[in-house]
């Protein structure tokens, strides 16, 4: 048998002492970078030297050997070396594992190394997140980990929790089928079944960034600074048995509560226990709700109560703020700027004295047995207490009113009654606390498959149409013109079309209509904001407690004041809103909701009501999320034309619902609910004008318009990372 030829010859390895060895001016390592040499020093003393220095011989100027020997590969070993040395940790003579290369040979001494540096290949990430799990396995903590790695413990969690993520996506990440970023996102949820349903959902989409992976996998969750989650506490609902979500790789601000169930069941307990400390004061009743909706106190009289006198304390402690307060003042007031420390000085003395100043209200003791008061949270998730509130059922009966039949617990209430319909319990001291619980919304609609257009939700419809009612009552009483022809319709209507049984010379009232169906953001909206702030500025003006004064104050209105009064207790008449049809008699009949919509559109041209300019927009909340894809689609394609309408079809409903917010936002774009059946003529009248030759310019898509995922540079896909030399 033939004798294999050796064809590859090694160098040949020794040991060395350590004051043989020399730093060759061949290494081309010239810039830092990576592990420092401290850290290679104290990763050598703790493991020893993992990888031979290649060294050559020295040679004199005769090209004999001169007992030396250089290290051109290796240089950053060597100079932790020399520190070990220097520190008396290492012997001068210690032996030193060496490849000792031929002085003869054709590969310089630069060639070696630059190849050692540039061939190596740097540990892939996953490896290195599973070496770490396997040193944890084997009992070393994560201080140790960390202290043998030179990096901090939080590091060290943080590739731990990406070695946990599921391991169908870890191969994914191995294969460059996602990046870093994208797998650290995936640790925000431990639930491995629920990683590998979202990536099967987003990993053909354009939307794959790491946030809207987040949100997916926190969808079902709620935000630790969500108001009810400030108002239990993180603590509180850990205690009860409430798990946590956090992102190790991201602010997360407290993380995510993971059973909003148990979070409400909390939320409500606590406002249960506060609506008992409440009860104590003597209310007749108690009403607990997580949302007020708006006009929550439409039809009840409220309650004027006196202010708290101080206590000696207070009274004490306010003199002292207001003391240092006028004093700062004092010596600032002919300086131009003040210090900013001197400015912030003056805040604080404000917002405690103003805390000092709001006093609570001190009520009859009469009135206090047949008023009653509201719990609830505020937007920031603080306890909100509103005393003082009585119902029409509750008023001291007026003979006069047995004598005709008229029942006060009705008269004039309206839809008013559902908030006090609740659930009812009795506190000590006979007090009844109800719990109204915060809106229930209605079931998102199935999408259809066929893309067809179906009419819009009823329950939809109805909040629409009371953002349309509210708007319209904003309207109107700014217009008294319009509010006087309003009610001379109605007064006309009453006079020659029916009668009405008597009571009093003048059978024409205002009932307030409460809006049963409504979004939660329209008690916040701007419209509410301004009939509020109207409603309050004359409620401060007019005598309200005696009648003859009320008279005498009414006559010598001048006649725009009286217009403008008048046009304000009509406008909270306005009733625009889309009702179920009952045609058995009670309710409004299909014939009658017909004409209420034709005139409310009457009103919407004398005012000329734009819904857009009143605030209202559609969002993923507020209209595009409520409605099938086909919907979406036409609203896309009303503001946007055709062209963009299409690069939304192939969509998911929540991404396509997401992106055409950001599409419709600034549009001017309403459903036809909302808009005025004048100005949709004008708009069929230019749209035909406009067809033809422009056809092909009213749907073209300019660079504003496309999703930002035509738009936007993907980002590079992975990350570097810390590789132990």
């Amino acid at each position: 048998m033939a004798k294999p030829v050796q064809k590859i010859t090694l160098s040949p390895s020794r040991d060395i002492p350590f004051d043989k060895l020399v730093l060759s001016q061949s290494n081309v390592r010239r810039i830092k970078a990576g592990v420092s040499v401290e850290e290679l020093a104290e990763d050598i003393g703790r493991r020893g030297l993992l990888q031979s220095l290649s060294v050559r011989h020295v040679l004199a100027d005769d090209g004999t050997e001169t007992g030396k020997f250089e290290i051109p590969a290796g240089g950053r070993r060597f100079q932790a070396l020399s520190l070990l040395v220097k520190q008396k940790r290492l012997a001068k003579t210690t032996p030193i594992p060496c490849i000792v290369r031929d002085a003869a040979s054709d590969i310089l001494a630069e060639d070696d190394s630059l190849a050692e540096n540039m061939q190596r290949v740097a540990l892939h990430p996953l490896d290195q997140f599973r070496a770490f799990v396997s040193l944890r396995d084997k009992g070393q903590s994560d201080a140790e980990i960390a202290a043998a790695f030179f990096v901090t413990p939080q590091i060290v969690k943080q590739r731990l929790k990406l070695a946990s993520v599921a391991p169908a996506l870890l191969e994914v990440y191995a294969e460059d089928g996602m990046t870093l970023e994208q797998l650290m996102a995936f640790t925000v949820n431990p639930d491995h079944a629920r990683q590998v349903q979202v990536w099967d959902v987003i990993h053909s989409s354009w939307n794959k960034e790491p946030f809207q992976i987040r949100r997916m996998l926190t969808e079902t969750s709620v935000r630790a600074s969500d108001r009810r989650a400030v108002f239990v506490g993180v603590e509180a609902y850990e205690a009860a048995g409430g798990t946590m979500l956090h992102d190790l790789f991201q602010g997360d601000d407290g993380g995510w509560l993971e059973d909003p169930a148990l979070l409400d069941r909390l939320v409500m307990e606590k406002l249960q226990a506060e609506a008992e400390t409440v009860a104590v004061e003597g209310w007749k009743w108690v009403e607990v709700a997580l949302d007020l909706p708006y006009g929550y106190s439409h039809g009840l009289r409220s309650l004027s109560g006196d202010p708290a006198p101080m206590t000696d304390d207070e009274g004490a402690a306010h003199a002292k703020l207001l003391a240092e307060y006028r004093a700062l003042e004092e010596e600032y007031a002919d300086q131009d700027d003040i210090p900013d420390e001197i400015d912030t000085r003056l805040g604080v003395l404000e917002t405690e004295m103003e805390k000092i100043e709001t006093r609570p209200l001190i009520f009859d003791a009469e009135e206090i047995g047949r008023a009653g008061a509201f719990v609830t949270l505020d937007r920031y998730g603080a306890l909100a207490v509103y005393r003082g509130y009585v119902r029409p059922e509750d008023e001291p009966v007026d003979e006069t009113a047995v004598q005709d039949g008229t029942d006060p617990a009705v008269a004039g209430r309206g839809d008013d009654r559902n908030l006090t319909d609740s659930h009812v319990s009795a506190a000590p001291g006979g007090t009844v606390i109800m719990s109204g619980g915060q809106p229930i919304g209605a079931d998102l609609p199935e999408d259809e498959d066929d893309g067809a257009l179906k009419p819009l939700p009823e329950r939809l419809v109805m909040e629409l149409t009371a953002h349309r009612t509210l708007a319209l009552r904003e309207a109107i009483g700014r217009s008294p013109d319009v509010a006087l022809t309003l009610l001379l319709l109605k007064l006309v209507t009453d006079t020659f079309r029916t009668s009405s049984a008597s009571g009093s010379c003048l059978e024409a009232s205002v009932r307030q209509v409460y809006m049963s169906a409504q979004a939660p953001d329209l008690k916040d909206s701007v419209v509410a904001k301004l009939v509020d702030e109207r409603h309050a500025e004359w409620e401060a003006d007019l005598p309200l407690g005696d009648d003859a004064a009320l008279w005498d104050y009414l006559t010598v209105l001048d006649q725009g004041s009286r217009l403008a009064l008048l046009a304000h207790c009509l406008s909270f008449g306005v009733n625009a809103l889309h009702e179920k049809v009952n045609p058995y008699g009670a309710g409004i009949s299909a014939g009658g909701l017909t004409r209420r919509m034709a005139h409310s559109d009457l009103v919407a041209r004398a005012t000329d009501l734009d819904m857009v300019e009143a605030g209202w927009e559609p969002t993923v909340d507020t209209y595009l999320n409520r409605v099938p894809k086909a919907r979406i689609l036409e609203a896309v394609r009303e503001a946007k034309g055709e062209g963009t309408a299409q690069l939304l079809d192939h969509l998911k409903k929540g991404e396509m619902a997401s992106e055409a917010e950001r599409l419709l936002k600034g549009s001017g774009w309403l459903p036809e609910v909302l808009r005025r059946n004048d100005l949709v003529a004008l708009d069929d009248e230019d749209h035909a004008e406009g067809q033809g030759a422009d056809a092909e310019a009213a749907d073209s898509v300019s660079e504003a318009d496309l999703p930002a995922f035509l738009t936007d540079d993907l980002p590079a896909q992975g990350a570097s990372m810390l590789a132990a030399e």
